[in-house]
């Protein structure tokens, strides 16, 4: 997840045999699919939660939670809110929607919320789809990084609000040799390098798991 946010301070705090792992990131993530009347899809709200690792260098980066109570104030919570939202030109949010005739373009985040319990942060964010869907097109929704740096889990759920029906199917990536013989040399990878650099470029998406979905009126 490319953020302008600086982290250099939270790296220098891991051990070499952390950075020599891909990914660093863990990131379970959900959808809410938002329709209309017509089964149209318009939207997708986006919901991350980031593994405790992560979160307790973000809360401490961001000088959060000085009692060490796992709570947050108010003014906390506001320094909190957006610190993932900062993206550079060209990011994407790290979310891919395509249809038969390509990928859909979206709008920039809108609605960002965050919240933080059981040591973990959770953030949200609303997407517009600049082209809504048709009711009874087939939908493709991948979330991932193209280098891998963070990895999105599919674990939290997809729901679906607005006046339309959607049917969501998880799939995880089909376990082939091939997937296999990639996992294997990105386990294999050090510190010094970056999956991109060794020939294995995009592997994000190859590792991705995917929902697909179809929507219609109710």
């Amino acid at each position: 997840m490319r953020t302008i946010i600086n982290i250099i301070a939270i790296l220098s705090g891991l051990t070499a045999t952390s950075l020599a792992a891909h990914p660093h990131i863990f990131v379970d993530t959900g959808f809410e699919l938002v329709t209309n009347d017509a089964g149209q899809l318009t939207h997708v709200r986006v919901t991350w939660e980031y593994d405790e690792f992560y979160s307790l260098l973000i809360t401490e980066d961001l000088a959060l939670d000085g009692d060490g109570d796992g709570v947050l104030t108010k003014a906390e919570l506001e320094t909190l809110t957006g610190f993932d939202m900062k993206w550079i030109d060209g990011f994407n949010g790290d979310l891919m929607l395509t249809v038969q005739d390509g990928a859909i373009a979206m709008s920039k985040p809108r609605e960002v919320t965050a919240s933080y319990s059981g040591g973990r942060i959770t953030t949200t964010h609303l997407r517009a789809l600049e082209k809504p869907v048709p009711a009874g097109e087939a939908l493709v929704i991948k979330a991932y990084d193209p280098t891998y740096y963070t990895a999105y889990e599919l674990s939290r759920p997809v729901t679906v609000s607005g006046g339309g029906k959607c049917d969501a199917q998880l799939k995880a990536p089909e376990m082939d040799d091939g997937l296999k013989a990639l996992q294997q040399q990105l386990s294999a990878l050090d510190a010094g390098s970056e999956p991109q650099d060794v020939g294995l470029p995009n592997i994000g998406a190859q590792l991705a798991g995917s929902v697909d979905v179809t929507c219609v009126a109710s």
